[in-house]
């Protein structure tokens, strides 16, 4: 079989990738009659993740209010004579891993009327082992979000808007109010209650609302009806709960699945406004953290590889602060908060370089610099009286050039190059694929790099299901923890993989060999019956995609063979 040279491949690569650049770097990504902002941020991306106090993220980060020195919690705050527990690193002893109760009634109890003496006490009462209270997290177990801090905007005094559970906080981020006193989802929904989103669409503002895994089946009016885990996109997604903003076609099409984000950065079409929630990669304990860094990470890499990057800001922060200690006790600005303080990070080409901000926020903060960067009126009491996030940023300086943050310390971080090789970069997503079907053809090698690919028997004519993939874990005691966050993980790359094969115009089946691969390392539809091979699993399908077709980050080594395929 004749071979094709390399050099020759090369050329047609460039050939593609020139004219793809070339549009890219054109093509705007602000509506020419939009209303123009009053800084250079012309895109606010918002994520909301779950579960973690600022002192269990941050609490041993030089340069913030961390843990003070000699913190020893006492078990019973009423019994002067009871042992005290000392802050510990999340592994360092025998405190198991769990997840921490976070109800209103253990926020009341923690909280102690402000002593903040009652953390280990409220999760005794509730039957769990009060002594986790006091794990916290650091740089080795979050090495990329503290090289983030590092390099951009830590906040160090931002608290929940509400002394609750997820679902009132979620509630205040869209619409600087509570909603209903009962902190869940009704049948009643959220009524008239305005929103931020009503007033970026009357004044004819672009804005989303990216959901990771979003079923658009599954609203207010029948979440009960399906399982906590699915129900509970009903909470992360406040809008869910309105009527107009389900029946309303013009309303409902902004909330949209998480994968529009990356073709919104292609198209260069990011709306001003975007919020985003996650679903396997929310960080909420007793899931590990590695999941959602790798989740933040491939969302900024993506902004910084876009051309939306210059007027862009990224920010992410937490529902609520998950049961674990904080110190600082939360100003109380009216009945329902606001809550212990929560991580919240800014990266953005404006943003202040390595600094921690220490103005008093809350999440109808992001609504404050959202009504003062595109004129908006407030929505309620709480957001015209709240503090703008807008210190964080310094628009006296030029925009920063895009820098990848390195996931691990101790590492530099990796220069942006130019915007024409950034849609060069792209374009080698679309070659990369090409080169593979190629392969069959022509087998090109370019340096150790080898890949493989042929398409699987009886696959020509059959998408992927992606919706109905089910992946069947054995849930002997004490694996339900560990196999929650290997599923997240499997879920990332998987969809990494599809994301690859869109970019590529082809379909993913002409990638891997989908239905062996399935069969050997997980169960699903099409394979009913043949239980997943233990001594592989879910461990074995995540090193095959890794070393075979889905390690692109940017300072990925991609010096491997790649000349293997399930056998």
């Amino acid at each position: 079989m004749r071979r094709l040279p390399v050099l020759g491949l090369l050329v047609v690569a460039l050939g593609i990738a020139v004219p793809f650049a070339r549009a890219g770097l054109s093509e705007g990504s602000r509506a020419a009659d939009e209303p123009r902002p009053n800084s250079p941020i012309e895109h606010l991306i918002v994520l909301m993740q779950e579960n973690h106090s600022f002192d269990n993220y941050f609490g041993t980060y030089a340069g913030a209010d961390g843990i003070p020195a000699g913190t020893c919690m006492p078990v019973d705050p009423a019994d002067p004579g009871s042992d005290c527990v000392s802050p510990f690193h999340i592994g360092d002893n025998d405190v198991r891993m769990a997840d921490p109760d976070h109800s209103g009634a253990t926020h009341e109890a923690q909280f102690d009327g402000g002593r903040m003496d009652g953390f280990i006490r409220a999760l005794n009462q509730r039957n769990q082992d009060g002594r986790l209270s006091m794990g916290y997290y650091d740089d080795r177990d979050l090495p990329y979000y503290w090289n983030v801090a590092d390099e951009y905007v830590l906040f160090d005094r931002f608290f929940t808007s509400a002394a609750g559970g997820s679902f009132t906080n979620h509630v205040f981020w869209v619409s600087a109010a509570a909603g209903n006193r009962k902190d869940r989802t009704t049948r009643e929904g959220l009524g008239d209650l305005p929103t931020i989103f009503d007033s970026l669409q009357e004044r004819g503002i672009s804005w989303k609302f990216y959901v990771e895994n979003y079923d658009p089946e599954i609203t207010y009016r029948n979440s009960d009806m399906f399982p906590s885990d699915r129900a509970s996109q009903v909470v992360w997604v406040p809008l869910l709960n309105y009527p107009r903003y389900i029946d309303d076609p013009e309303l409902s099409s902004r909330i949209v699945d998480l994968d529009e984000y990356f073709e919104d950065l292609q198209r260069g079409t990011l709306p001003a406004v975007a919020y985003m929630v996650p679903s396997g990669h929310s960080e909420h304990p007793p899931q590990s953290p590695s999941a959602g860094q790798t989740f933040v990470r491939t969302i900024i890499n993506e902004l910084m590889r876009s051309d939306a990057w210059n007027t862009s800001a990224f920010m992410w922060t937490y529902d609520d602060w998950g049961g674990w200690y904080d110190h600082v006790p939360p100003p109380q600005v009216d009945e329902y908060g606001y809550g212990f303080r929560v991580p919240a990070l800014l990266v953005s080409p404006y943003a202040r370089h390595g600094y921690v901000d220490s103005t008093i926020l809350d999440f109808t903060s992001i609504l404050r610099f959202i009504e003062d960067n595109w004129g908006l009126e407030p929505l309620a009491e709480r957001d015209a009286n709240a503090n703008s996030i807008a210190a964080a940023f310094d628009f006296t300086r030029q925009p920063r050039e895009p820098r990848f943050i390195a996931a691990e310390r101790g590492k530099e971080e990796g220069t942006e190059p130019s915007r024409v090789v950034i849609y060069l970069a792209y374009a080698a997503t679309l070659v990369v694929p090409g080169l593979i079907i190629a392969g069959a053809i022509a087998s090109p090698r370019v340096g150790r790099q080898r890949w493989k690919a042929r398409r699987s028997e009886g696959l020509e004519d059959e998408t992927i299901p992606w919706r109905g993939l089910t992946i069947q874990y054995p849930q002997r005691p004490g694996e339900r923890e560990r196999t929650r966050d290997e599923r997240a993980r499997v879920e990332d790359l998987l969809r990494r993989l599809r994301r690859k094969a869109r970019r590529a115009e082809i379909r993913a089946e002409e990638i891997i060999p989908w239905r062996k691969l399935m069969a050997k390392y997980l169960q699903w539809p099409g394979e009913r019956g043949r239980p997943p091979d233990e001594r592989t699993g879910v461990e074995g399908l995540l090193r095959w995609l890794r070393q075979s077709h889905l390690d692109d980050h940017p300072d990925a080594n991609h010096e491997r063979d790649h000349d293997e395929e399930p056998q």
